[in-house]
């Protein structure tokens, strides 16, 4: 059986630093919970990640 191959990332905020778990695969605009700032802008599939990529929650 294939495992799906969408996961849980820890994301920093180039702005305020704050740190955030957010998917992958998001359908729309993640922003940071403190400053507001996109994190990750979707694009069909894998998002563009805005932040800096912590790192993969397996």
């Amino acid at each position: 059986m294939k495992k799906p191959d969408s996961k849980f990332i820890k994301v920093r905020c180039k702005d305020c630093e704050n740190e955030q778990v957010l998917f992958n695969k998001p359908t729309m605009v993640v922003s940071c919970h403190i400053c507001g700032s996109k994190l990750a802008v979707p694009r069909g599939g894998k998002a563009d990640i805005k932040g800096e990529l912590l790192h993969v929650i397996e």
